[in-house]
């Protein structure tokens, strides 16, 4: 089978074509013909050896979308020919994965791989998210990365929620508009010297250079939801002069934790996308040979929504 992998650090330009055997499903796993795979941050931190660093050659993690061929020992609510999305945490951008059940789910019959690879796992860290920081409908939100797979699901959930004022914040003029389609009463630019009216709460999915003015654009007592792995450091007195919080959020410790309302999650998502009411964008599709173009979209921050590859 075919799988993309990288031989040395660096950037999207590492990525080889190269023949693997086909995998085979250990105890809780399922094998998926991968049919998309969405293309996220992480992936492009991996490439250049962000965090730990695996064995070379390494496959990328990623989402994906597919049917499931084979299923592994001590498997139960999956059997083969099922259409399911998954996180496959090594070799995503390959013909075919493995991935645990625990990050699987059924895609219904309305919908196709690739809407379900943009919906599931980024509009379950989108909620996750929502559901930590707790908003009232008196409140208003600020989402940094909001044209991003994540981002631009966290802020039509945000409306959905019944937020009364929802904040976008992009890299790119261009962006603007398209977050004010999707529902964003307001757009802001990073590189804007005005946030505009501070919020109650910020879902940070950016980091770095972004965290200061992101924490910036708080009221006094406001909470700050960060869920990226961007890096940042806040000074402490910002956070005891503003009487502000901030919490970390994982999807991973989120659905352990939490695995009944993950469960429901997975339900909301699937029945607002049939009614038409959450709206996944796909920004590009591309075919699996490139990759490293998909890749470079998510490294130039360029895109509006999704970027999918399909093998």
């Amino acid at each position: 089978m075919r799988v993309m992998r990288l031989h040395e650090y660096g950037s999207s330009a590492v990525l080889h074509l190269d023949e693997a055997p086909e995998p085979v499903p250990a105890p809780g796993e399922l094998l998926l013909r991968t049919e998309a795979i969405g293309v996220t941050l992480p992936a492009v931190r991996q490439l250049r050896g962000e965090g730990e660093q695996a064995p070379l050659p390494r496959g990328l993690g990623g989402e994906v979308a597919g049917t499931v061929l084979a299923v592994g020992a001590q498997v139960t609510g999956y059997q083969v020919g099922d259409r399911v999305t998954a996180v496959a945490f090594a070799d995503a951008y390959a013909d075919l994965v493995t991935v645990p059940t625990a990050t699987a789910s059924h895609i219904p019959g309305h919908a196709d791989s690739v809407q379900a690879v943009a919906l599931v796992r980024s509009g379950q860290v989108a909620l996750a998210t929502l559901t930590t920081a707790n908003p009232r409908p008196d409140e208003s939100v600020l989402v940094t990365g909001a044209a991003s797979g994540v981002g631009h699901l966290a802020l039509q959930l945000a409306k959905i929620r019944g937020v009364g004022r929802v904040v976008a914040a992009v890299g790119s003029a261009a962006k603007k508009n398209f977050v004010r389609d999707l529902g964003a009463d307001e757009a802001v630019g990073y590189a804007d010297a005005d946030w505009g009216t501070p919020v109650d709460i910020v879902l940070d999915g950016v980091g770095g250079p972004v965290l200061p003015a992101a924490l910036a654009a708080l009221n006094p007592g406001g909470r700050l939801i960060y869920f990226n792995s961007g890096g940042g450091t806040v000074p402490a007195h910002a956070l005891l002069a503003g009487s502000t919080t901030i919490t970390g959020m994982t999807i991973r410790r989120f659905a352990t934790t939490q695995p009944e309302l993950y469960q429901r999650h997975d339900q909301l998502l699937w029945q607002l996308h049939a009614t038409g009411r959450l709206r996944p964008s796909i920004h590009a599709e591309l075919p699996l040979t490139d990759a490293a173009a998909a890749l470079r979209i998510i490294e130039t921050r360029t895109n509006k929504g999704k970027v999918v590859v399909r093998p």
